[in-house]
């Protein structure tokens, strides 16, 4: 249920919340190949930056030109990956709640809240007793979430880019890892890399021998 003030327009939301807090969200959780990525970023109070909106509604030139701002005038913020070795091992839920508590384990001021994007909390074995709300489309209503769409998908379409050029016959740096017909069918030509989620439902590996073994560090 949507909750309006009484001129019906919706109420702010962070207005109650404690500060600081961090805003949440992730990159690449329904693809088919690369690691589900999570953004973590806390704002200072009352700072505006031009053009934070869902990352998804931003062309990759506008992503890339917030992504240097956010990162220089936050007071804090993180990034966390997991990779499809472990997504495959711990399901894609999970792995979701793992990168989002890795991201906020990087940063380098602790929240005293959580704001994350959509309608599930990261589980109490993550998150232990901090404090957390969740914000349906919260991407486009709450600036410091916004910032972490940004962040999460930028720095993931740019692992997407390195691993193109690892392996090339996929086409990674076009379809960023997610289930388009080019990939598909790719996949069902060359067999799945160590980059595809192999437990995924249009991920079929045919034998050992035709799954890529190479896996070289990116960082």
């Amino acid at each position: 249920m949507n909750l309006l003030t009484p001129d019906g327009t919706e109420p702010d939301l962070q207005a109650t919340w404690p500060h600081p807090f961090a805003g949440i969200d992730e990159a690449g959780r329904g693809c088919l190949a690369g690691p589900v990525v999570a953004g973590a970023c806390i704002l200072p109070q009352g700072l505006v930056i031009e053009g934070l909106t869902d990352s998804k509604k931003l062309t990759e030139k506008k992503r890339e030109a917030l992504y240097p701002v956010i990162r220089q005038q936050a007071l804090a913020w993180g990034v966390g990956v997991v990779w499809p070795e472990e997504i495959d091992r711990i399901n894609i839920l999970q792995a979701t709640f793992l990168a989002m508590h890795r991201a906020v384990q990087a940063l380098r001021v602790p929240p005293v809240f959580l704001a994350i994007d959509g309608n599930q909390k990261i589980p109490f074995e993550l998150a232990a007793d901090m404090p957390q709300t969740t914000v349906i489309k919260g991407d486009l209503k709450i600036p410091a979430i916004s910032a972490a769409s940004i962040l999460a998908k930028t720095f993931r379409d740019r692992l997407m880019n390195s691993l193109h050029r690892r392996y090339p016959q996929y086409g990674f740096a076009q379809h960023k890892g997610y289930g388009t017909q080019e990939h598909i069918a790719a996949i069902a030509e060359n067999g799945p890399c160590r980059m595809h989620r192999l437990t995924f439902a249009k991920v079929r590996p045919e034998t050992p021998q035709t799954v890529v073994t190479e896996q070289a560090s990116l960082w």
